[in-house]
């Protein structure tokens, strides 16, 4: 989606230290794109994707977060997987620092080049992000379980009056792309929302259609 800043208020109001124990078990698991762990969020636009994946990211000391946001253009919502691979997977994968440069929605062109190193984790977060062109290089894909509906209600009253033909033309693409190439589906980790932080299931318990059998995070009842 067109990248809005969020106050900082917004990205504050969940301490990192509840998803910890999740942290220690994404910091666990084998490399899956050369020497990276590739961590992916996927959602719905306006499902908290961004602010989840800010404090995974600070639980799992600061790790870099890649937002799908700088990837995608006016012109390619979704059809940015090949320019992804050159720039980023493919470097990564051999052990090489990934050049790249994000998208500046307001002057409708990519910006200055960044630099991205192997290291061990690396968040990359957006909708799309569990999409079959890049499942095959991620170490585990969560998906945040926001309904569609209160997701993009979300999206536009962030976003204002202002962008609403934007969001318009953006539930088109999004229902085409996921009608096509569901992520959810996919998923290894379902993440919900609540009032005091962020319960998640894994494993068989995320089988979609399958009611969880046990919940995980900090002030959470374990089954």
């Amino acid at each position: 989606m067109e990248p809005q800043q969020s106050p900082p208020s917004s990205r504050s109001k969940r301490s990192p230290q509840s998803l910890t124990s999740l942290a220690r078990e994404l910091a666990a698991l084998p490399p899956s794109l050369g020497p990276v762990r590739l961590i992916a969020v996927d959602g719905h636009a306006g499902s908290g994707k961004s602010t989840f994946a800010g404090l995974l990211a600070e639980a799992l000391g600061g790790v870099p977060v890649l937002h799908l946001d700088d990837v995608a253009t006016h012109e390619e919502l979704f059809e940015w997987p090949e320019r992804l691979s050159a720039q980023v997977l493919e470097p990564l994968a051999a052990g090489r620092a990934a050049h790249w440069a994000p998208y500046d929605w307001v002057e409708r062109r990519f910006g200055p080049e960044r630099v991205l190193e192997p290291v061990p984790v690396l968040l990359i977060e957006g909708v799309g992000a569990g999409r079959r062109a890049l499942r095959p290089h991620l170490a585990r894909l969560l998906w945040m379980e926001t309904p569609r509906a209160q997701s993009w209600g979300r999206g536009r009253n962030r976003d204002g009056r202002e962008l609403s033909d934007f969001w318009d033309g953006w539930e088109r693409a999004e229902l085409a792309h996921f009608a096509d190439d569901p992520s959810r589906p996919f998923a290894d980790t379902l993440v919900r929302q609540s009032g005091t932080g962020y319960e998640w299931t894994s494993g068989t318990d995320a089988t979609p259609g399958k009611a969880p059998s046990a919940t995980e995070g900090d002030g959470f009842p374990r089954a």
